[in-house]
């Protein structure tokens, strides 16, 4: 459970202008056990991006930019009114035009929706490209890859940032048992992996280099928040056919639940990763 109070003690530990955006948007469902969720993951992006040396003015390519437009927001505020942002992701957009007019900075994002791995750029138009806890979505190294290849092509720099598989605290450890259930609940509904697990930092970073990058900072940064976003609905689960791999997982599901309920949900370690496109 996250109340208004502690929001606006995280609220008070940055930019004041960036804090009156977040509070325009409204809390999601009120029944939810965590309604400031959204709120949080905008914080904890916001800390992250920060790192990434973006000027106001920029034009700035983010890939997979998800249902709820967390980093597009923060990428749209950073800009500033002379910056834009275009952003890719493949077919998740419910809330992004919602919550971005909400925050009052729709007019600064371009939604483009289209594979990563093959964007319809011809040419370098970006002055930096990111993604920002989107690696985990790209299903396997070589799409990985392919997509960060697609990012250097088209800008000189890239900013990667993701959880990284370390658990510290009674709640990390929480967080990373539930969420590593999530690759393999997908791959039983579907067939297809999605939330893979987490990386190591040295991964991320030889994935980028394979991608034709030259990374100039590779590190880890502690985020010290709380995170919500590792649970998958026991319903989901249920719904496997395969009784014998649904059982193993409702098991596995309850214990990982079970310890969420009594330690909370702490955001791990992000891994931060900036390359410059390799000369030729």
């Amino acid at each position: 459970m996250t109340s208004r109070s502690e929001l606006e003690t995280k609220l008070e530990k940055i930019d004041s202008e960036f804090a009156e955006i977040i509070r325009r948007i409204p809390k999601r469902d009120p029944q939810e056990p965590t309604p400031f969720w959204l709120h949080f993951e905008m914080i904890e992006r916001y800390k992250v991006l920060r790192e990434a040396n973006i000027e106001k003015g920029m034009n700035i390519l983010e890939v997979g930019s998800g249902a709820h437009a967390i980093t597009t927001t923060v990428l749209a505020y950073l800009v500033g009114d002379r910056g834009r942002v275009v952003a890719v992701d493949i077919g998740r957009w419910r809330f992004v035009n919602e919550i971005l007019a909400q925050a009052g900075l729709k007019h600064r994002v371009f939604p483009l929706a289209h594979d990563a791995t093959s964007l319809p750029l011809q040419y370098e138009c970006f002055n930096l490209a990111v993604v920002i806890h989107g690696v985990r979505s790209f299903r396997n190294e070589t799409t990985i890859t392919k997509i960060l290849k697609e990012m250097l092509r088209v800008s000189p720099r890239i900013f990667v940032a993701e959880s990284l598989p370390i658990a510290k605290t009674k709640a990390q450890k929480a967080h990373l048992e539930m969420y590593n259930l999530r690759e393999e609940i997908f791959q039983a509904r579907s067939g297809q992996k999605d939330d893979i697990h987490y990386l190591p930092l040295d991964k991320l970073t030889e994935l980028v280099e394979k991608a034709g990058g030259e990374v100039t900072d590779s590190r880890m940064m502690e985020i010290d928040q709380p995170h919500f976003l590792a649970c998958v609905p026991r319903g989901l689960v249920e719904k496997i056919e395969d009784e014998e791999i649904r059982e193993d997982l409702l098991q596995r599901w309850e214990a990982a639940y079970t310890k969420l309920q009594q330690h909370g949900e702490e955001h791990l370690p992000v891994g931060i990763v900036k390359a410059k496109r390799r000369p030729a």
